[in-house]
């Protein structure tokens, strides 16, 4: 399966349960219909930023690295093949993805630290963004659906 789909899976995954080793992933991974290589782990590992923390003052889960709220490149190209469409109605934005990509719709979304989006609910297609205004929410969705043209 594409690259794209599994860091989407990875991501889920690390969001559902505490995930703690490599190998732990590759098993979940597996359980959802992705094969890959540790080498391949460790690549994604790198490439969504993800880091170690402490949960519960003796065992380490992957997270998504805190400190950088940028919006990479690689969140970017998972975001344009995961979105199905994008509408708004008043001041909501609604994102169809396919199923299971919203998390990463919403993350992307969040990434943006936009104060006019003042929070996002995602489900497992869908993403509802709540902005400041009717106009505010015309505008995000279409600079949103342009980056999906590019």
């Amino acid at each position: 399966m594409a690259r794209s789909a599994r860091q989407m899976k990875i991501l889920e995954l690390i969001a559902e349960s505490p995930v703690e080793t490599q190998d732990d992933l590759a098993r979940l991974l597996k359980e959802a219909g992705f094969n890959a290589t540790q080498a391949t782990i460790s690549r994604d590992i790198k490439e969504l930023g993800l880091v170690k923390v402490s949960f519960d003052g003796k065992r380490q889960k992957y997270v998504r690295e805190s400190g950088d709220r940028s919006v990479p490149g690689k969140l970017v190209n998972i975001f344009k093949h995961a979105v199905i469409s994008i509408v708004h109605a008043g001041n909501i934005i609604v994102i169809k993805t396919m199923s299971g990509s919203a998390n990463i719709a919403g993350m992307m979304l969040d990434r943006l630290e936009n104060p006019d989006i003042l929070g996002c609910v995602a489900g497992d297609d869908t993403v509802m963004a709540v902005t400041t205004s009717e106009s505010v929410a015309q505008q995000i969705g279409e600079s949103l659906s342009t980056l999906l043209e590019q």
